[in-house]
């Protein structure tokens, strides 16, 4: 028998703190989700605001392989290392819309990788359908529309818990992208940025819309779904993570394990 949970089997928590630095949004994820995993707090939905412009390369990914370390020195691009695996990401800060999901394994208890994707993007399509974006979930890690990539998705299974988190582009800065990431130059040289840009299409040319209007839109569709109330993190939640922010995350040792 399967002992598969539902969105509005629980009462949410939403974190949307102020702008913090990449390598505490690393620890953060790990802090939240192993928490929720221990059952000492329950799943949480967590925007993110940036302080700082970042890249976040997965778990396995080849650091050499994935950012040109002088594209990032010149922009001021901090190179950090999630706990999740997938691509890289580039981000600055109100040029995306990124979130986290910490829930417990019963959520998405028997289903797939794939299926816990879809499931666990589901609501997003939804409220990007609302914003009159024709969006779909596209294996194994997308969130595809007509004109392109919006945003691409990450998961990490850590002790009773599965942390989903997701990017999508609001505003991206494609020449700056591909100066700083060197995945995709090839592709890009012969064609220019523009084709960057088509690659991935930002929510707000899509929408037309401010970032904060598109967020609104995203929690009103996931309160459909389940309730859900903002708190702020807890003193012992945020020390935990700085202490991690600051011996792991911003460590040579884990951002470069895979050189």
């Amino acid at each position: 028998m399967s002992t598969r949970t539902h969105w509005n089997d629980y009462a949410w928590q939403l974190i949307h703190e102020g702008p913090q630095p990449p390598a505490l949004h690393m620890a953060l994820d790990a802090v939240i989700t192993d928490e929720v995993g221990a059952g000492l707090r329950p799943p949480t939905l967590r925007i993110w605001e940036w302080s700082e412009p970042a890249v976040i390369i997965g778990r396995f990914q080849s650091l050499k392989n994935e950012v040109d370390p002088d594209g990032a020195r010149r922009h001021g691009v901090t190179v950090v290392r999630r706990v999740s695996g997938g691509g890289a990401m580039f981000v600055e800060p109100g040029n995306t819309i990124t979130y986290s999901l910490s829930v417990p394994q019963a959520l998405v208890q028997g289903l797939s990788f794939q299926q816990s994707y879809e499931f666990l993007d589901g609501w997003v399509i939804r409220a990007l359908h609302d914003l009159g974006i024709k969006a779909w979930y596209q294996p194994l890690n997308d969130i595809a529309s007509e004109s392109g990539k919006i945003g691409g998705a990450a998961q990490a299974r850590r002790a009773g818990a599965v942390l989903h988190h997701v990017t999508m582009s609001y505003d991206i800065d494609a020449e700056k992208m591909v100066q700083v990431l060197r995945i995709g130059r090839e592709k890009l040289s012969d064609k220019g940025t523009t084709s960057a840009k088509k690659r991935v299409d930002p929510l707000r040319s899509q929408t037309g819309l401010a970032r904060d209007t598109i967020i609104e839109r995203m929690l009103q569709t996931f309160r459909s779904l389940a309730p859900l109330t903002p708190v702020t993190l807890a003193d012992a939640t945020l020390e935990h993570a700085r202490r991690q922010a600051q011996e792991k995350f911003s460590s040579p040792e884990w951002t470069a394990q895979v050189p």
